[in-house]
């Protein structure tokens, strides 16, 4: 899939940039952003020049607004009304949290510029990104309790990892839409920007990875720091530190890292995603988003 219809796809200087483009219905979400936004992550991670990611809204008043209520398919907004054998069936499945477990299992740093409104899917959407700024203007509510659902998007795993079980259970149980000094407070956003600032302030955070970091380091990094604090005992991840640091000792970037420290000047690493990554990566079992 390369021509996106509800999506802005962009890759400049090795930062890629997915824009959910429906500004005229508050970037609503849709089972055609579902597809493309899932697309484009597939192509980042295959794509070696590309470093990093910034997810974003298009215009000024939505990030995503939560499920499209009123779809122009005419499907229902949360669910199929096709009968099913039993809960294993495919038809089941969250489609949201389709997207949310791809995201979460990316190669690459997901940077997301929270520019307006983030409800529903829109606010789960942003838990599996490794960093999230907003702008001053931006909502955010885990409204599903006011629309006789429940969580989505594997919320209840991510959420409680992130800011904690007691402010999970307000923001979910109260289901209020809150403002974004309450998001910073309660540790759903690293730092507030004004709105002309954001998308700046998200790339120059991308630029700090892309200059100065390997991306492979950067890979496995990634879901070391996202899979292992729920390991049973530090054990695990002293089992997994060990393989992946004994392998990366031995490689390209690691004597590349070691001499442009030396030499004082920017490093240039060798290593690349699609073909150097540790034998022991990954540790896990296959992709849970499949």
């Amino acid at each position: 899939m390369t021509d996106y219809t509800q999506i802005l796809y962009d890759v400049t200087d090795q930062i890629a940039t997915i824009t959910i483009n429906r500004p005229e219905k508050m970037n609503a979400f849709t089972g055609t952003i579902i597809r493309e936004m899932t697309d484009a992550f597939d192509r980042i991670d295959a794509d070696d020049e590309v470093r990093a990611v910034v997810v974003t809204g298009a215009g000024e008043r939505a990030f995503c607004a939560g499920a499209d209520l009123t779809p122009d398919d005419g499907k229902k907004p949360f669910a199929s009304d096709e009968p099913v054998e039993d809960y294993s069936d495919p038809r089941v499945r969250d489609g949201g949290g389709l997207l949310i477990l791809r995201i979460y299992q990316c190669l690459k740093p997901v940077i997301g510029a929270i520019n307006g409104v983030a409800v529903g899917v829109g606010a789960t959407m942003l838990l599996p990104m490794d960093m999230r700024l907003a702008s001053e203007t931006a909502r955010f509510g885990f409204v599903f309790a006011r629309r006789g659902i429940a969580p989505d998007g594997a919320a209840s795993w991510f959420l409680p990892n992130l800011v904690g079980r007691a402010q999970a259970l307000e923001w979910c149980l109260t289901g209020r839409v809150f403002d974004a000094e309450e998001a910073l407070k309660g540790g759903l956003v690293r730092s507030l920007h004004k709105p002309e600032e954001l998308l700046p302030a998200a790339y120059a955070l991308a630029r700090e990875i892309v200059d100065n970091t390997a991306p492979v380091s950067i890979a496995v990094t990634r879901q070391m720091l996202w899979q292992l604090p729920t390991a049973d005992h530090p054990m695990e991840a002293h089992k997994v530190d060990s393989r992946i640091i004994y392998n990366r000792a031995k490689s390209a970037d690691a004597k590349e890292g070691i001499a442009s420290f030396l030499e004082k000047r920017s490093p240039n690493y060798p290593d690349k995603v699609s073909s150097d990554l540790p034998d022991s990566f990954p540790w896990w079992k296959e992709p849970v988003y499949k």
